[in-house]
């Protein structure tokens, strides 16, 4: 991603952020693919969370950076998988913060950084 994209990018996140009930705790670049910490209330399923990140996103960025589409693989922004862990009995937040940095060979590039909220 450009800086321009990235910047958009991360906008467009927080845009996500405003209108639907979650906190970015963490957005960065590793390489190909994007790292998030997402804050979420209880009755979110993760799926769904991801859907909507996902949906959006690649929406917008298109829509505001019409050349990224013909610069990706079959023009899509998403691969339909991803990897989804949640804070519970054998992870907490610093252990997936850490895990989202430690990720890839390339250099992680974090960027967006929040806090955790009460809802």
């Amino acid at each position: 991603m450009t800086a321009s994209v990235s910047k958009t990018f991360k906008e467009i996140c927080l845009q996500i952020e405003q209108r639907h009930e979650m906190n970015f705790l963490e957005i960065g670049l590793d390489g190909n693919h994007v790292h998030f910490l997402i804050q979420g209330i209880p009755n979110h399923a993760p799926k769904k969370i991801i859907g909507a990140v996902k949906s959006i996103t690649a929406k917008e960025i298109f829509r505001l950076h019409p050349e990224v589409k013909q610069q990706l693989w079959g023009g899509k922004f998403w691969t339909s998988g991803y990897y989804v862990n949640t804070v519970g009995q054998y992870a907490n937040e610093d252990v997936i913060r850490k895990y989202l940095q430690n990720q890839g060979k390339s250099d992680y590039e974090m960027l967006h950084s929040g806090q955790l909220k009460l809802f």
